[in-house]
């Protein structure tokens, strides 16, 4: 008589046991590895950000924006990076465009709001410590309350 071979009911516990607890160590690597990769983005989008925006101040410095009483020489708004502004010392009047598209916001998770709307505005007038939006932007920072792997929010960085 043949004997059948198989698996006992104790041999694929112990399996899926195994299984189990492989797949709750894998979670938190998971999860670890995701916030790396936005932490990763939102270093870029805000190094990307804020060299625009010194370009243009660089550019309103040099006179190739025009000037305008009052101004301080930022950009009005994150939207006039990406469209452009007049070279105000080319005699064919070519825009001078200072990002392609503005980045997102990594940190925020809701698709319907703008890119410029995912992004905390600092005005050239505001404290560093209470930044507030005004007539330009000075700078920009994330909106969001979480903290990083480093232990600072992510406002601060």
């Amino acid at each position: 008589m043949r004997q059948l071979r198989g698996f006992t009911l104790i041999e694929l516990a112990v399996v899926v046991a195994i299984i189990g607890v492989l797949a709750a160590a894998a979670v938190p690597v998971t999860e670890l590895a995701v916030q790396r990769s936005r932490e990763h983005q939102l270093r870029q989008s805000l190094r990307q950000i804020r060299t625009a925006i010194d370009d243009y101040k660089r550019a309103y410095d040099q006179g190739r924006i025009l000037r305008r009483t009052g101004a301080t020489g930022y950009p009005p708004s994150l939207d006039a990076l990406v469209r452009g502004v007049e070279d105000a010392r080319n005699p064919n009047k070519s825009q001078i465009y200072f990002l392609r598209r503005l980045p997102r916001d990594p940190m925020e998770t809701d698709a319907t709001v703008a890119a410029a709307d995912t992004w905390g505005k600092r005005a050239y007038a505001s404290p560093p410590d209470d930044p507030q939006e005004g007539e330009d932007v000075f700078d920009v920072y994330s909106r969001t309350e979480r903290v990083g792997l480093n232990g600072l929010p992510y406002r601060d960085w």
